[in-house]
């Protein structure tokens, strides 16, 4: 009996052997049940999928740059009018922009996720989103790690962690270069520009500060709380920044430019003792590649250590 009671463990043991190379079992009519996905976004909710969404809403460009990153760019089925990277981008059916969005369009599509910027959206329109019963997941990075991990995130909703999870790793691979190439750079100091009239600067929570830090940069507005805060000319002046960098948002293509750009930076020229303006030392970097928190910031980044080096380098030929 002991001896047929260990054969017979043997066999079970073999046959649950087996049933996992196999796979899940056939729910009930022969369909595979497929075990629910979730992931936490950045409102700190937990989104449970039944399966991994096939049919995705992207109401930002950055966020449509984010999931094609993931290697889920297939999935989109509705994006916002600036929507243009990567190329494949342009031919997604549009439903509206960050200032307005047609609802009736994206419920229409049916998708089974809607990615949302979280605080460019606005909160009525979003609230109807949820109400028609459509999944919201809600995505802001604000600091430089939570672009891969956003792209990890998205991969796994849409059933694409390995693709995903290699782009994330590129992404912080190339970060990390950057990092470690200013680790000992010499501080230098940095006013980036967001708009002029208004005055707006980043505070130490934006995305765009941890890039000038890589870069071995110091925000000279680094102490203030607020995402994007107002500033004066007077504390722009009285902090005499070594740099000034703002982002070029017309749509060109060229990745970082030095001088004026028009009213943007030509502003700064009437304050000559500014070490910015008497180093020459006033950049415009790419509006998308810096001020769109997706995959592209890496390129945003490059070009402002780029900016920096400039300044280094021709600080020390001039002190000789």
């Amino acid at each position: 009996m002991r001896a047929r009671g260990a054969g017979a463990l043997v066999l079970r043991l073999v046959a649950l052997a087996a049933l996992a190379l196999v796979g899940p079992c056939p729910a009930q009519g022969g369909q595979v049940r497929v075990a629910p996905i979730s992931a936490v976004d950045d409102a700190g909710r937990t989104i449970v999928l039944d399966r991994p969404a096939s049919r995705v809403v992207t109401l930002a460009p950055s966020l449509t740059e984010l999931v094609f990153a993931a290697g889920a760019g297939a999935t989109i089925v509705g994006t916002t009018s600036l929507g243009n990277y990567p190329a494949a981008a342009r031919a997604i059916p549009r439903i509206g922009d960050a200032a307005r969005l047609d609802v009736e369009r994206i419920v229409a599509m049916k998708p089974d996720l809607v990615v949302v910027w979280r605080h460019g959206n606005t909160s009525r329109e979003l609230g109807q989103i949820e109400a028609a019963g459509l999944t919201l997941f809600q995505i802001e990075p604000q600091r430089l790690d939570d672009v891969a991990r956003a792209i990890e995130r998205l991969g796994h909703l849409t059933g694409h962690d390995a693709g995903a999870r290699a782009a994330a790793a590129s992404l912080r691979a190339s970060l990390e270069a950057l990092r470690r190439q200013h680790a000992v750079a010499e501080p230098v100091r940095v006013f980036y520009q967001v708009w002029s009239n208004p005055l707006m600067t980043v505070g130490r929570n934006q995305i765009i500060n941890d890039v000038i830090e890589l870069c071995g940069g110091r925000n000279v507005f680094a102490s203030l709380a607020p995402l994007v805060p107002l500033v004066s000319t007077e504390a722009v002046v009285a902090a005499d920044p070594q740099a000034i960098i703002t982002a070029d948002e017309t749509g060109g293509t060229e990745l970082l430019r030095r001088g004026a750009d028009g009213a943007a930076l030509d502003m700064w020229r009437r304050h000559a003792g500014l070490g910015a303006v008497e180093g020459g030392w006033l950049y415009t970097i790419n509006g998308d590649a810096i001020s769109r928190q997706g995959p592209r910031i890496v390129d945003g980044a490059a070009a402002m250590c780029r900016a920096l080096d400039d300044v280094r380098r021709e600080r020390k030929t001039r002190s000789r």
